[in-house]
C-alpha cells in the first residue's frame, strides 16, 4: 500500500459511506483513480466490507501490543504500523520492551489479524498482548 491507499483506507475508515468525488479530493487524485484504487484494495482483501459504527467508542477491543525487535530502528517498524488504521498511538520505551502499540479495534478477530501483521513483520522478536480491560482514571479527555 502506497501513501495514496493508506489515506484512501484511513478515510473509508472514518466514514464508509464518503463519497469518492470527496476521497479524490482529500488524496489529490481523480475520481477514477480512487474508484480503481478501492477496487484493488477490495479484490486484495484490504478492505473486505462497509460497517456501520455501533455504540461507543468504548465498545471497541482496545488493547497494547508490547514489541520486542532484533533490529533498533524504530521508524522501520512505525512506517508498517502506519499501513494499520486501527493503531492509534506507538511509543519507544526503555526497559526489555522496545515499542508498546495502542490499538482499538471492531472486533476480537480484527485484534488477531493486527497482531498477525505485526508478528510477520520482519525481524520483530516478541508480541505481547495486554488487553484493556476497563479505564480508571483519564485525566487527558
Amino acid at each position: 500500500m502506497d501513501k495514496f491507499d493508506q489515506k484512501i483506507v484511513s478515510l473509508l475508515t472514518e466514514n464508509a459511506r464518503l463519497a469518492v468525488a470527496s476521497i479524490a479530493r482529500e488524496v489529490n487524485l481523480s475520481r477514477s483513480a480512487v474508484s480503481e484504487r478501492i477496487k484493488s484494495l477490495e479484490e486484495r482483501g484490504v478492505i473486505r466490507g462497509y460497517h456501520a459504527r455501533l455504540g461507543n467508542p468504548h465498545a471497541l477491543v482496545r488493547a497494547y501490543f508490547a514489541l520486542c525487535y532484533h533490529v533498533r530502528q524504530c521508524e522501520q517498524y512505525a512506517e508498517a504500523l502506519r499501513a494499520v488504521p486501527e493503531v492509534k498511538l506507538c511509543y519507544t520505551i526503555s526497559g526489555e520492551t522496545d515499542m508498546l502499540v495502542y490499538v482499538e479495534a471492531a472486533s476480537m478477530e480484527r485484534l488477531d489479524a493486527i497482531r498477525h501483521i505485526i508478528e510477520h513483520t520482519p525481524y520483530i522478536k516478541t508480541v505481547r498482548t495486554h488487553m484493556i480491560l476497563g479505564e480508571v482514571i483519564n485525566t487527558l479527555s
